[in-house]
């Protein structure tokens, strides 16, 4: 079953509630996504850190409820 870009919005910002998120899907298919999320949470780790906190966030649906996820990750300027 896939993943509305709501749910998928909800679930970012309950695990990080001060992020800024915005979810685009890609085909229109409800199965491929891109975030773009800005959270101060990002600041000082690098890229594989920030996207692990997302994907806790999501909490192990990556590949199951939801098949794809283009991630753009920020700590704000």
């Amino acid at each position: 079953m896939a993943m509305s870009a709501g749910e998928i919005e909800r679930l970012i910002k309950a695990g990080l509630p001060d992020a800024e998120v915005r979810i685009e899907d890609l085909a229109g298919d409800g199965n491929h996504y891109r975030a773009v999320v800005v959270s101060e949470q990002f600041r000082g780790k690098s890229r594989v850190q920030q996207h692990q906190i997302v994907y806790r966030a999501l909490g192990g649906r990556m590949g199951d409820e939801l098949h794809a996820l283009a991630l753009s990750t920020s700590a704000p300027a």
